[in-house]
């Protein structure tokens, strides 16, 4: 199964997708009253705090640091933080949806729901069937005479298991939005970044891999297996050194790169595209964007010069390693060890249902999400929602009209493009169809198979086709948002809507510092490093004056090399520019939720709550928001792949920006976290 992501696009969101969550007893459903979840009275967690330490000196710590250091992170978690804890409610709540459907299927879709659960749950059946599943597609391998009938297969693991060393995807046109174009990108690699294979720091990560590698095709009696898997990790490291780094990744405007699919030979040569692009079933599309378009002739050299055996024991590792969640215990221990317990630190895999909710989850969600929006999302909370949405946009209305570091024609475009922002709330208006999926409750192997390949289907039938405005990018059970330049809009799912972000039962100071600063965080991003990068209509297109970009990115560089400074693990530090897009819209974001909590008091006011100002109250909501703990290696990954910082350098950091902030908690220069004034980031 291969995947690619737009960069830029799609690290929009408040945090990186999911994978786990925190098993807690505690409920967080809609409609829960005030005292009953761990928020105190008013929204905010008093006794979370730790006041012998002072805001200026680690805010974080003040804000959560007793509940960080009586919480343990549960065994079968690489992290523990809100979003984590609403994500295991949120699963909690699709079993019982789930359970329902398959107790009574009232109709095609429920019976679908029922079948792929129940096959991920005979564990008997899986037990029984060892490693017989995966037969068909490691004779498909082993079948493999040369580089052509590689390249074809590479292209056939878009629609199944199996790896790619180029990925297509489907996104919308960034310079025709209103149009789907298939993308190009770079892919391959078995460990999280090139940078696990090509820096000092990740030399046991690497041998753990190796350990792996040789392990997985012994486990399918692959011939020298340890030859083998020491033939995949260099073929890997030297696909790794032509990749591009995630930091350029992010450079939206560096992935637009069309290019029409009958040059590829001559742009890329060493890669028999014709036979990649038929196995993709895609033979018929003329123009592709080319994502890492420098990075492309490299990798599809080093494919040309690597041996056709090394290729097929990689093809082969991969196809098993994808499919060992749904084999037998033994493949699935395996993996385990290595993908959970070496590169994320997590003790114990997650209970067999856990993964089964996800399963559904992730291949059925719009059906799921129908029956969660109808029990857990109420009418109240959108329209709650709907209020602080307007009001976060007039702070931001506000403040690009007065911005002083910005001339009048660049300010026109921006206010133009504040004006087009449109706004999903909850669930979308339409639900997509399922028709067609074939679903077995004897056949998990299968029914993965004939997932991906349903979903690859739907994905590639929207090439050069026109964006249906109606979609959205995530599920209304999903714990997050997101910002897509190329539609110009932002999406805030039902399951973000809950305590501690938005709570209709908190003081109002509380949610504008949770839900009203995440509102605000997804609007920056319209306006972020990248997002600016886009107009109003969702072109991509350089609308600003030459001195006002030069501006901006004086100033976003200040802000880089704050968190640049930042050390959560000692030796490894944020990466400023990895993680700018995200820093600049958390900045933004915390101030657009201050600026509307002001204008809410009408002239009036703050009341003082447990002897907090409403200013304090707004910026403990944010900080309350990431009280997070992860384990080393998941931090460690972290700080190398994700464009988002850690939690706790979120609670802390953006407030160091603020004036506010030193004015509410009375924080001087003596104390550590102290910025002077004229040192503080100043974007937004």
């Amino acid at each position: 199964m291969t995947r690619i992501r737009l960069m830029a696009a799609c690290s929009a969101c408040i945090v990186v997708a999911l994978t786990g969550g925190a098993a807690s007893a505690q409920d967080h459903s809609h409609g829960a009253a005030a005292a009953a979840h761990p928020f105190g009275t008013w929204g905010f967690d008093l006794a979370g705090r730790d006041t012998a330490v002072k805001p200026g000196d680690d805010f974080n710590e003040y804000a959560n640091g007793t509940y960080l250091r009586t919480t343990e992170i549960p065994a079968d978690k690489a992290r523990f933080g809100p979003f984590d804890v609403l994500y295991e409610n949120a699963q909690a709540q699709l079993k019982s949806i789930i359970e329902a459907s398959a107790a009574n299927p009232v109709n095609a879709n429920a019976q679908k729901v029922g079948a792929l659960y129940a096959s991920f749950m005979d564990e008997a059946r899986i037990e029984q069937l060892g490693a017989t599943p995966l037969a068909a597609d490691l004779a498909a391998v082993k079948a493999v005479k040369d580089h052509a009938d590689m390249a074809r297969l590479m292209g056939q693991s878009h629609e199944g298991f199996g790896a790619s060393l180029f990925g297509i995807d489907v996104f919308e046109d960034l310079q025709k939005p209103d149009m789907n174009s298939a993308y190009l990108g770079q892919g391959g690699l078995g460990l999280p970044d090139r940078d696990y294979y090509l820096k000092p720091d990740f030399a046991a990560q690497r041998e753990a891999y190796l350990a792996y590698l040789t392990r997985t095709l012994t486990a399918i009696g692959w011939t020298d297996p340890a030859k083998s898997a020491a033939d995949i990790l260099a073929f890997e490291t030297k696909v790794a050194e032509k990749q591009w780094t995630t930091v350029e990744r992010r450079q939206i405007d560096k992935l637009y790169n069309p290019a029409k699919a009958a040059d590829l030979p001559t742009l890329a040569p060493g890669v028999d595209w014709a036979a990649f692009l038929s196995g993709a079933k895609v033979s018929d599309v003329e123009t592709l964007v080319l994502m890492e378009n420098t990075a492309i002739p490299g990798i599809a050299q080093v494919f040309a010069d690597t041996p056709i055996e090394t290729l097929k024991a990689w093809q082969a590792f991969n196809v098993v390693d994808q499919a060992s969640p749904y084999l037998s215990q033994a493949f699935v221990d395996s993996r385990f060890e290595f993908r959970g317990k070496t590169l994320r630190g997590q003790p114990e895999n997650r209970p067999r249902w856990n993964r089964g909710v996800a399963l559904v989850d992730g291949q059925l969600g719009e059906v799921l999400g129908q029956e969660y929006v109808r029990l857990h999302f109420p009418a109240s909370s959108k329209a709650q929602m709907e209020t602080l949405v307007g009001n976060i946009r007039d702070a931001m209305t506000e403040r690009l009209k007065h911005v002083d570091w910005m001339s009048e024609p660049t300010r026109e475009q921006a206010l133009y493009k504040m004006s087009k922002f449109g706004v999903k709330i909850g669930y979308p208006d339409k639900w997509r169809s399922y028709d067609g999926l074939e679903l077995k409750p004897d056949d998990l192997y299968g029914n993965v198979e004939r997932s991906a390949a349903f979903e690859w289907d739907y994905k590639r039938g929207k090439i050069g086709k026109p964006v249906d405005p109606l979609e959205w990018g995530m599920t209304p059970q999903t714990v997050n948002a997101y910002y897509n330049p190329p539609r110009n809009e932002i999406v805030f799912p039902a399951a973000i809507l809950q305590a501690p972000f938005f709570d209709p039962n908190a003081d109002p100071a509380v949610n504008y510092g949770g839900i009203g600063a995440v509102i605000g965080h997804e609007i920056t991003h319209g306006f972020d490093d990248q997002g600016r990068k886009s107009d109003g209509d969702g072109v991509l297109r350089d609308w600003w004056t030459p001195e006002d970009a030069a501006r901006f990115e004086e100033r976003a560089k200040v802000l880089g090399a704050i968190y640049d400074k930042l050390e959560p693990i000692p030796g490894m530090h944020v990466n400023g520019e990895l993680t700018m897009g995200e820093n600049i819209a958390d900045l933004g974001g915390l101030l657009l939720a201050l600026d509307a909590y002001h204008k809410s008091l009408n002239g009036q006011p703050a009341p003082v709550i447990d002897g907090l100002t409403g200013d304090q109250r707004v910026f403990l909501g944010w900080a309350q928001v990431w009280r997070e703990k992860s384990r080393e290696a998941a931090l460690k990954e972290q700080l190398t792949t994700d464009p988002h910082s850690p939690g706790p350098v979120r609670a802390a950091t953006s407030p160091r920006n603020i004036d506010a902030w030193y004015a509410a908690f009375g924080v001087s220069p003596d104390q550590k976290e102290y910025i002077a004034p004229d040192a503080r980031a100043r974007i937004w």
